[in-house]
């Protein structure tokens, strides 16, 4: 073997070469990433298009109906299925949206502590989860769709797969936009690294698949305690996690097919008092659009803005107001947070701390009537709905106060040498200007108590009033920002809705395992009396709050253990109303409680900021919990 000569003009032609080749894959790669991005915002436009045109005929349909039905006495019969239908498409399109823009809620306390390469690869990986459950969800929801064909809808007299075929399309379309979000963001060593550990986690429970039908109710803790925490501690959003725990279960442990579980999840999103959840957040929207919200809040300032957290005690009597007017907490909260927080975050408060309060008020409100869980409990249990309605009054109002208390003690010291102290006059001034806007609640609430719309419909006679105030009254319109008004409102109520359905579903899977009459027939056997059973309660039903939701929660375990409370010698009433509390304080408490995490969707609030806050307000609420169920004449004293 000979050595070759290495010359100069040879080792400038390679450089060359070599350089033509670099630029050459650059250039392809930088086309590549351009025509992703093309196809990328295409698809979010026609996406927005249409969750935009949704929602705004859902409010004209809805709108029509009352009008029609209290005006003219003729009821739309078909509006109601027609706006179901449509707001099953809203709900998944708004879906769609909140993953394309980030917004679907997810813990980032842990992730966030990690060092960068580390963070990345964590991110990475919760990106990849996601796209992993739609993947395996859109075989199941396409054979749902499928079974729905021969269902016909009594008034439109359409398929149900109309309905239906919402979760497939919404399924395929996140996947989309799933894979090209890791395509943009991902490192491609993070990618190859995910998808060995794809692999082999899949082999690994396919395997393990026989073993685990042998553990029994074991799998609850393993899928739904230890699955639902590891998803949500790495970032995972926290629908994602429930809906991957519950196909997890439901695939490797039992033999229920997957389209049941889609099914569950579609059930928990139809609910058509969660259409009340895009309209309150679009009025909201509407009302600081038009200067509502401004003329609301100067005179709210000049009555309380001089006290220490003076604004905290508004939104504390504004959700107790408002409180079961759409009969969602969601809705409640979406009506009052946009209106107040802008202002609130201007004059310097926390973000951290408004949120918590928010959730904690969300909580401290769920007896206030006509809350949808007083009625559900009581069509349930076959308790009086207006005797439940008279025994939540004074509970809420006693947190109420509680919370109050609280504020003032965290406010205490706030330095208020800027704060400006209005004269008569001028308050007098600023409640002329803020009559139209004040009268809102009270119209809204108005209508649901004479019986002019439903919970659902009222939200859009607040958007008709809000719209004639706002050009007549006030005159400040912006006709250009209605359709990013509508994306936005669509987009959040995406969010909310699908943690819901994934919830939903994982509470029908909790029921099907036994866990709902194990967990009766164990408390039923704690010694201590009425006490014991009362205090056993608040804990189990706080637990179950935090993962079930109010509704589900009463229909799976109130035929059951309300028959306990009365031989343990509680006053159902009474009963009742703790069961209520004790499950709102689950429900709005992170790390589990959806309701926390829809407060902070609501108010675009990273959910790390309230965790340290909502402790404190927690616990007061748990406190005033505890007086109401320790002395019953709180709920039962004006029956």
């Amino acid at each position: 073997m000979t050595d070759q000569a290495w010359h100069p003009a040879e080792a400038n032609a390679i450089d060359a070469a070599s350089d033509a080749k670099n630029h050459a894959g650059t250039d392809a790669n930088r086309a590549w990433r351009r025509g992703l991005h093309r196809f990328d915002r295409a698809l979010v436009g026609l996406v927005e298009w249409g969750a935009a045109a949704l929602l705004a005929v859902e409010i004209v349909v809805l709108l029509a109906g009352v009008i029609s039905r209290y005006v003219f006495h003729a009821p739309l019969v078909w509006s109601d299925e027609l706006t179901g239908i449509l707001f099953m498409w809203l709900a998944m399109l708004g879906a769609v949206l909140a993953l394309r823009r980030g917004e679907h809620m997810r813990m980032t306390a842990v992730v966030g502590r990690l060092a960068p390469r580390a963070r990345a690869f964590v991110d990475t990986f919760a990106i990849g989860v996601s796209i992993a459950l739609l993947a395996l969800l859109l075989q199941p929801a396409y054979e749902f769709a499928a079974g729905e064909i021969p269902i016909q809808t009594p008034a439109l007299e359409i398929s149900n797969a109309w309905h239906a075929m919402a979760l497939p399309v919404g399924a395929a379309l996140m996947l989309i936009v799933g894979v090209i979000r890791l395509a943009q963001v991902g490192r491609p060593r993070d990618v190859l690294a995910l998808l060995a550990l794809a692999a082999v986690i899949g082999c690994m429970a396919v395997y393990a698949a026989p073993w685990l039908q042998t553990l029994g109710k074991l799998n609850l803790v393993i899928f739904f305690v230890g699955g639902v925490a590891l998803g949500i501690f790495a970032g995972v959003p926290i629908g994602f996690s429930f809906a991957l725990a519950t196909f997890g279960y439901l695939s490797l442990t039992t033999f229920t097919p997957m389209e049941v579980m889609v099914g569950r999840m579609d059930e928990g999103m139809s609910h058509l008092v969660l259409l009340a959840v895009p309209l309150f957040v679009f009025l909201g929207l509407l009302i600081e659009m038009t200067g509502m919200a401004r003329a609301m809040i100067g005179f709210l300032a000049s009555l309380v803005g001089h006290l220490h957290g003076g604004l905290s005690y508004v939104l504390i009597g504004a959700m107790y107001l408002v409180s079961g007017i759409s009969g969602s907490k969601v809705a409640d909260m979406a009506a009052i947070a946009p209106v107040l927080f802008p202002e609130m975050k201007q004059r310097g408060a926390n973000e951290g701390d408004l949120v918590a309060l928010l959730a904690t008020t969300g909580a401290q409100s769920e007896t206030i009537p006509p809350s949808i869980v007083l009625i559900t409990i009581g069509s349930v249990t076959g308790l009086s709905i207006s005797a439940l309605f008279t025994a939540g009054m004074l509970p809420g109002a006693l947190l109420a106060l509680i919370l109050c208390v609280v504020v003032w003690w965290r406010y205490r010291n706030e330095d208020l040498s800027g704060a400006q102290r209005y004269k008569r006059r001028e308050i007098a001034r600023m409640a002329l200007i803020a009559a139209p806007a004040l009268a809102l609640p009270f119209v809204i609430r108005a209508a649901v108590v004479e019986g002019v719309a439903t919970a659902t419909e009222v939200s859009t006679i607040g958007i008709a009033y809000t719209m004639v105030v706002g050009l007549l009254v006030y005159r400040r319109f912006d006709w250009r920002r209605l359709g990013r008004m509508l994306v936005d409102a669509a987009t959040l109520s995406g969010a909310i809705l699908f943690i819901i359905g994934c919830a939903t579903a994982m509470a029908w899977a909790l029921t099907q395992s036994g866990f709902s009459q194990d967990l009766a027939q164990w408390m039923g056997a704690v010694p201590g009396g009425s006490y014991g059973f009362l205090a056993i309660s608040i804990v189990v039903f706080t637990l179950l709050g935090s993962v079930l939701e109010g509704i589900p929660a009463i229909v799976l375990f109130g035929p059951l253990l309300f028959p306990i409370a009365r031989m343990a010698g509680v006053n159902e009433i009474h009963y009742a109303i703790v069961v209520i509390l004790s499950m709102g304080l689950g429900l709005f408490s992170p790390p589990f409680g959806v309701g926390y995490y829809s407060a902070c969707a609501i108010s675009k609030v990273n959910p790390d900021a309230g965790i340290r806050p909502i402790v404190g307000y927690m616990s007061a609420l748990f406190v005033g919990l505890v007086l109401i169920a320790a002395i019953p004449w709180i709920s039962t004293g004006f029956l």
